[in-house]
């Protein structure tokens, strides 16, 4: 039985629980869930295709200020999460963690329950849209296999993107680490590693629509 994300925000356990990982608390499980996923070998080659984007990716990182995360309509941005969201991720869950929350997440391992990995491409990138504004965040994998990245969001619990993923035009890293959109959503937080930074990112928070209402890219 697939784990459900608690309705309650701040459990007193999962207040202890955040303690021990750095700004990736706990939100809506009792335990860790440190997952691996199994690929078969050859299932993906570098996915460094280069359609024809209508945004800049990549480049060194784009820091943004605290204003950027003040108090707007509905919490830190000016409307709800989408409606529909892909991959069946829970929207009242998604809500909380974009718009009412600075530094609580999904539970890791979160995103391996659910229609994720079945649905991702294993021959090209694809795009990743801000949950609120529907604008793109990031496109992985670049510069990598899809195996690398499944692997590497597996080992650490939550999607990971490197710089080269990042449409730094929609996305910010404040002082603290905390990745944000530019419209106020929270996203997750840049935890480098010796391979540089690594933006440990809620699934919830990047399974939105184009905004525009097209097909995606």
């Amino acid at each position: 039985q697939e784990p459900r994300v608690m309705r309650t925000l701040f459990a007193p356990a999962l207040v202890a629980a955040a303690s021990t990982l750095p700004r990736r608390a706990v939100l809506g499980g009792s335990a860790l869930i440190l997952a691996r996923t199994s690929m078969s070998a050859g299932q993906a080659a570098a996915a460094d295709t280069n359609p024809d984007w209508p945004f800049k990716l990549g480049g060194p990182i784009v820091r943004g200020g605290e204003e950027l995360m003040s108090q707007k309509a509905h919490g830190t941005t000016s409307t709800p999460v989408q409606k529909a969201l892909r991959w069946n991720v829970e929207r009242d869950t998604a809500d909380r963690i974009c718009c009412f929350n600075r530094h609580y997440a999904e539970y890791a391992g979160y995103w391996r329950t659910t229609n994720f990995l079945a649905e991702v491409p294993r021959d090209k990138p694809m795009v990743y849209y801000d949950s609120v504004s529907g604008k793109p965040l990031f496109v992985a994998p670049i510069g990598r296999s899809v195996d690398d990245f499944l692997k590497e969001s597996a080992s650490h619990g939550w999607p990971s993107f490197r710089d080269q993923e990042v449409v730094w035009e929609n996305m910010r890293v404040l002082k603290d680490g905390e990745s944000v959109s530019v419209d106020g959503t929270h996203l997750g937080h840049n935890l480098p590693d010796r391979n540089g930074n690594r933006y440990c990112i809620n699934l919830v928070s990047v399974a939105g629509l184009p905004f525009d209402g097209k097909a995606e890219l």
